[in-house]
């Protein structure tokens, strides 16, 4: 249903956040929300790191009031290194989480009850950078360089492009336990690093090169794209409690959530600028060029969304199940053994909302979608 959008109140601190959590989502995950004194539908939303444009869409529903048109009161719990979303979702921590589908998949595997409600990201973000005068320009040259890797199940797509190279990652190269910044790269510990598109990539732009005294450029670095390679996995979908799904005023909270977020994307799509500023104002701790940097190279990996953003795309959700089972990392471990269950995911609920939005007039495909010039400032700001 389309309603007037109205500017909701901002998103909670991080430590207020986390304790209201605990009494706004379900009770061992079974029960669905019940209502608040002022009618909504209390949520409680996980992501998987700190805020920052990488949730763009999710803020500037608070803010523009989506959530709440749909009837939700939905509090944003920001995330940190020693915090595993799906986890905190199986627990029943969480009536939402955000999460990537392989790591999402360990867990499932592990004994997690969660299954992916909408899969946003529909391509990876997920790079390995060089300087341009390095003569590394696919995943072939790596062979007998220092090769960055950060580990913690981010490892995989970089582990499948050398096995499909041909190359033994044991010992074809050398592996370099990477930070998660570019200081291993600017430092020359590092022939090839691991980015996010999104994210450490900008760090590299936003960096004096010592020698001309200028910002890096494009033109200093050349970039393997792992979805040109082949080998792309699945990354931040929203992923819901299984058990609680079977209740059915969940379901209905679901579809409105999903209704909600969508449309905060689509906002975020169109309103490029509004949306970083709304992730600035909300607490991050990166810059205001860096944030919008961040909301453009995301809205690359979701738009266009030909099936609608939110749809798991068959061939990409295989893929990503095939690397997980068949490609093993430094420790010879893949990310699961065997094939995912059913419940892994399910469209029902995201297919409800896209045509609740289609009708109220929403472009959920993005097909004309083109991304903006950003200019990035030294270190962001």
């Amino acid at each position: 249903m389309h309603r007037t959008h109205r500017r909701a109140l901002g998103v909670l601190a991080a430590a207020s956040a986390a304790a209201l959590a605990l009494g706004a989502c379900s009770a061992g995950g079974g029960d669905a929300p019940e209502e608040g004194a002022d009618g909504l539908t209390p949520v409680t939303l996980q992501l998987q790191w700190f805020a920052q444009g990488q949730f763009a869409g999710y803020y500037a529903a608070v803010e523009q009031g989506f959530y709440e048109d749909a009837g939700l009161d939905v509090t944003i719990v920001e995330g940190g290194a020693d915090i595993v979303p799906q986890t905190v979702l199986a627990d029943g921590q969480a009536d939402f989480a955000i999460a990537w589908v392989p790591k999402a998949l360990a867990s499932i595997e592990a004994g997690a009850g969660i299954t992916n409600v909408g899969q946003i990201f529909q391509r990876s973000g997920t790079l390995q950078v060089s300087f341009a005068d390095s003569g590394i320009e696919g995943p072939a040259d790596l062979a007998g360089e220092n090769v960055g890797s950060w580990g913690f199940g981010n490892e995989f797509e970089l582990f499948a492009g050398m096995g499909e190279a041909g190359l033994d990652p044991m010992s074809d190269v050398t592996l370099v336990q990477q930070a998660f910044d570019m200081s291993g790269l600017l430092a020359g510990d590092i022939d090839a690093a691991q980015a996010m598109s999104y994210n450490e990539y900008a760090q590299l732009l936003e960096t004096v090169d010592p020698e001309t005294g200028e910002l890096y450029t494009a033109d200093d670095f050349t970039v393997i794209d792992w979805n040109e390679v082949g080998v792309a996995m699945l990354q931040d979908a929203i992923w819901a409690n299984t058990e609680a799904l079977q209740d059915e005023s969940f379901q209905e909270t679901t579809v409105a959530f999903l209704e909600a977020s969508l449309q905060g994307w689509a906002f975020a799509r169109d309103n490029p600028e509004e949306a970083a500023q709304i992730v600035v104002d909300a607490g991050s701790q990166l810059g205001a060029s860096h944030q919008l940097w961040m909301v453009n190279e995301v809205n690359a990996l979701i738009w266009p969304s030909p099936d609608g953003i939110g749809m798991i795309d068959q061939d990409a959700w295989d893929q990503t199940v095939e690397i997980s089972l068949s490609t093993p990392n430094q420790d010879g471990s893949t990310v699961i053994t065997q094939d995912p269950p059913d419940t892994a995911y399910d469209m029902t609920y995201v297919e409800q909302a896209l045509a609740n939005l289609e009708e109220a007039g929403v472009d959920v495909h993005g097909t004309d979608y083109a991304p903006i010039e950003v200019e990035l400032t030294e270190g962001g700001q």
